[in-house]
């Protein structure tokens, strides 16, 4: 949930667009050669390979490598993962265990599955699990100083990661002056919810049906953007608009598969995609670093106006850490807010638009929701984060919306920061790590029919109340040393936002149209775009 979205995950491991026609010209070059030649090349190449990968690894005495499928040489298992890449991880999973090894071009990857193997390595163990592959692709996500991607887990970086959750916190619960409202967060948000209801509206009056998702994308980013630049942007604003469509092709071209984090010498062949994620940083950071810079023109030790401010104020009397004497450099607070942003951008976005889905597929399920927020909170005010205790049901259903969709299907991977062993196996210093919670969030051993939408299933018997036990099975914003940085933030802006929005509207899909459930596979993955309708819970005239 960072630095736009926060995670390159398994979307990196498969070919697709651009990255096929590479290995498509690369195979006529091969046809050009005869069998025997292309035999013994690929037989002497896996050779090499073999003894080289052997050496590097000395197993110790006792310990085994993970299992794991045959790979071939330079492309190893990529042809085999398909577009759905979590789905066919969970199979292998199935047939080698919750640990186990795949060849991902020229890289070896450890995958890791159920709930137990992953709070042992990523809780127990969590130092030795706690570093970020050094994937070629994150060296240009807010030009390598991203705290999200960064390869190095120090003292420096825990430091970092400290001070850009005290100033989220801060802003997001800081006490509203003249308002209603318990913090600045939910000032915002009731704000962007208000506005969104009479969007919706005007549109389903105008159009009949619309596409949520392009409205629910400009009121989330808006939310981040109040609490660390300190304004909004309209919904028609183009500068803005431009941003965060740079923002999308981030996910789409990251969502295509970064293969030439895996295969090195596709960087260099012409059409890589790898130069499109670049540019798109680019643009990106210029964006953050334009924000950054007025905000130091401008700044004023004695009237902090936003997260922006806070960070410049610790870096000019760098005070982070006396006792350890460590101070954040100027250019490292570009990486920060970028970091931020992301934190409460597309991870929200599509948590939202998700629900909003799940309410038209199951209209009898939305009106419970619904009958449940008029009893406790009625139509005289708008909801507040202290009525998530009085609404179970609908955090119930928010909750087995994360879990039925998981579309956060992996982390962003983790890498060893040490030699290490897990359950039996040895896993060696800088092995990148693939975090599979699609497959805990689908695990028939941990749930009822995992594949069956049922909110119920996070209430306790009475129905009154969340069952934490369950609750806490979710996998959502990973664990450990690297859990996102934004994830309480996160849930209480979807809490804030779903149920402003459902308070006031009725949710229906467009007639005739089929609603589809399938997740597209991506970084986060999305829902098929769908147009709906609204009709207004309160009209005017009541």
């Amino acid at each position: 949930m960072n630095g736009f979205v926060a995670v390159i995950t398994g979307g990196s491991v498969y070919m697709q667009g651009e990255q096929v026609k590479m290995i498509g010209s690369l195979g006529a070059g091969l046809l050009a050669l005869s069998v025997t030649e292309v035999l013994l090349s690929l037989a002497v190449f896996s050779l090499i390979f073999l003894v080289i990968h052997r050496r590097r690894i000395r197993i110790p005495p006792g310990l085994k490598e993970p299992p794991g499928p045959s790979s071939l040489p330079l492309i190893g298992r990529n042809l085999q993962l398909g577009p759905n890449p979590h789905l066919r991880l969970t199979a292998l999973s199935k047939q080698y265990g919750d640990i186990f090894q795949i060849q991902i071009g020229s890289r070896p990857v450890v995958v890791l599955s159920g709930q137990d193997t992953l709070k042992q390595a990523l809780i127990r163990q969590g130092d030795a699990f706690a570093g970020r592959p050094d994937l070629y692709s994150f060296r240009f996500i807010n030009e390598g100083k991203s705290l999200t991607f960064s390869h190095e887990y120090t003292e420096v970086w825990r430091i970092r990661r400290k001070l850009a959750q005290s100033a989220l916190r801060t802003f997001a619960t800081d006490e509203c002056r003249n308002s209603t409202h318990s913090c600045l967060l939910e000032e915002h948000v009731s704000g962007e919810a208000q506005r969104l209801v009479g969007i919706f509206t005007e549109l389903t009056r105008s159009r009949g049906a619309f596409d949520p998702v392009r409205y629910i994308v400009v009121s989330v980013a808006n939310v981040i953007c109040a609490l660390c630049f300190g304004k909004r942007y309209a919904h028609d604003d183009q500068e803005f608009l431009g941003v965060l469509s740079v923002a999308d092709e981030f996910v789409k071209t990251a969502a295509s598969g970064n293969l030439a984090d895996f295969v090195p010498i596709l960087r260099y062949l012409p059409g890589c995609s790898m130069r499109k994620f670049i540019n798109i940083n680019i643009q990106f950071t210029n964006f953050i670093k334009k924000i950054v810079t007025e905000h130091y023109n401008t700044f004023d030790k004695d009237n902090i106006r936003d997260i922006t401010d806070s960070l410049i104020d610790h870096c000019q009397d760098k005070k982070v850490d006396e006792n350890a004497n460590i101070q954040i450099s100027d250019e490292k607070i570009v990486g920060l807010v970028n970091d931020l942003f992301g934190a409460g951008f597309d991870t929200i976005t599509t948590g939202l638009s998700w629900t909003i889905m799940y309410l038209v597929k199951y209209p009898d399920i939305q009106k419970k929701v619904q009958e449940e927020i008029d009893e406790n909170i009625g139509r005289a005010r708008s909801p507040q984060i202290s009525d998530k205790l009085l609404l179970p049901y609908t955090e119930a259903f928010i909750l087995e919306s994360f879990r039925h969709s998981s579309f956060v299907p992996f982390t962003i991977p983790h890498c060893t920061t040490k030699d290490t062993t897990l359950n039996g196996y040895f896993i060696p210093k800088n092995t990148c790590v693939f975090v599979n919670q699609w497959q805990v969030n689908h695990d028939s051993s941990l749930w009822k029919d995992p594949f069956t939408f049922c909110p119920q299933r996070f209430l306790n018997p009475d129905g009154k109340s969340i069952n934490k036990a369950e609750s806490e099975k979710l996998l959502l914003f990973g664990m450990g040393k690297r859990r996102c940085i934004g994830e309480s933030i996160g849930r209480i802006e979807i809490f804030l936002f779903f149920t402003a929005l459902v308070q006031q509207l009725q949710f229906e899909k467009k007639p005739g149209q089929d609603i589809d459930m399938t997740p597209q596979y991506g970084l986060t993955m999305k829902h098929k775009r769908c147009e709906v309708q609204v009709v207004h819970r309160f009209p005017a005239t009541e």
